[in-house]
């Protein structure tokens, strides 16, 4: 059997504990070894994965026994680590967003190409069957012509206490719930409604933290379809939900029920009105699945360096909005 070695880079992000227990699980993979910039976190990271801990991330890049790394480093390192990471041949899975600004994205992006590596970012939203379902609904035209998508994605981590300080941190971070948990509802509003075309976003910072903790942006796309995309660090018992509303129906997913229900004049049967499909799609892998079967053996990665630099663009431009109070328009500068 195949094992794929992998480094921990970072313990940083609230994920990252997750995903060393998938590694430490998965059969074909191990973690060899982590790495930190902040040394104390790191060890105690190591410690609890009974690893090595190694402060040169120099000397874990060079060693051929590492065939990938796992990054969860703050959000302002990426570029930094990514980039190294690609440069030595690394396979790398990152926690999302891939960077702060736009730019920097584009230049990771670059690197990451060029190097040949496998990359996959963490985007769990794109692999589960109910939004695998709103995108066929979608590509096959089955509510005519899409006029909004609402995407409602929070939890209530500020105010119940378990999300870290150092998610407060602006330089560190590069914002607050939108650059975090409404990371999901931005690449899924790409996903599903194509090429953005402008932004406008307002945040709140209701608890008094350095970013905010309640966040809105309202996207149109070049289809002129326009997406809101809802988020918050303050909401709880707040169920995911994602409406789609086209020219010939509708589509209601989450809620209290986790309920999946369609109505369109284009589906046209014995029943008419809001209708339970009886199945949905099969769940693709989880992003760190895929991250593994595309290095040992080369199966499909469903997001792209592309996509994350999509998303990357839409949070720097609703970052941009709120900060200017005005709608940013892309291509960004």
């Amino acid at each position: 059997m195949l094992l794929l070695n992998t480094a921990m880079l970072g313990a940083w992000h609230v994920h990252a504990p997750d995903y060393a227990a998938q590694i430490k699980a998965h059969p074909e993979t191990a973690i060899s070894v982590v790495w930190d910039s902040d040394e104390e976190r790191g060890r105690q990271f190591a410690e609890g994965l009974g690893v090595p801990f190694e402060k040169n991330l120099d000397t874990i890049l060079t060693d051929k026994k590492i065939d990938g790394v796992v990054v969860n480093t703050p959000t302002n390192m990426h570029r930094e680590v990514i980039t190294a990471s690609a440069l030595a041949g690394k396979h790398i899975f990152t926690e999302k967003v891939l960077a702060i600004t736009s730019r920097e994205a584009h230049e990771i992006a670059e690197v990451v190409k060029q190097s040949g590596v496998k990359f996959v970012i963490s985007f769990p939203h794109r692999a589960l069957p109910h939004n695998l379902f709103a995108k066929e609904v979608v590509d096959k035209g089955l509510l005519g012509d899409i006029s909004l998508l609402r995407i409602r994605n929070a939890h209530a981590g500020t105010v119940l206490g378990w999300l870290p300080q150092h998610f407060y941190n602006q330089k560190e971070c590069g914002g607050g719930a939108m650059i975090d948990l409404g990371a999901h509802g931005m690449y899924l509003a790409a996903w599903l409604l194509g090429e953005p075309h402008r932004i406008s976003a307002m945040f709140s910072h209701i608890t008094g933290k350095e970013v905010e903790d309640n966040a809105v942006a309202v996207i149109e796309f070049k289809n002129k379809a326009m997406a809101i995309n809802e988020t918050s660090f303050l909401s709880d018992r707040s169920p995911f939900s994602l409406e789609l509303y086209g020219t010939k129906g509708s589509l209601l997913i989450g809620g209290p029920n986790h309920s999946v229900q369609i109505n369109s004049s284009l589906l046209k049967g014995e029943i008419e009105g809001w209708v339970q499909p009886s199945s949905l799609p099969k769940a693709l892998p989880s992003p760190l699945e895929q991250w593994i079967g595309s290095i040992l053996r080369d199966e499909p990665i469903h997001f792209t360096i592309d996509d994350a630099v999509i998303l990357t663009t839409l949070m720097d431009g609703a970052y941009r909005s709120h900060k200017t109070r005005c709608q940013v328009t892309f291509p960004l500068d």
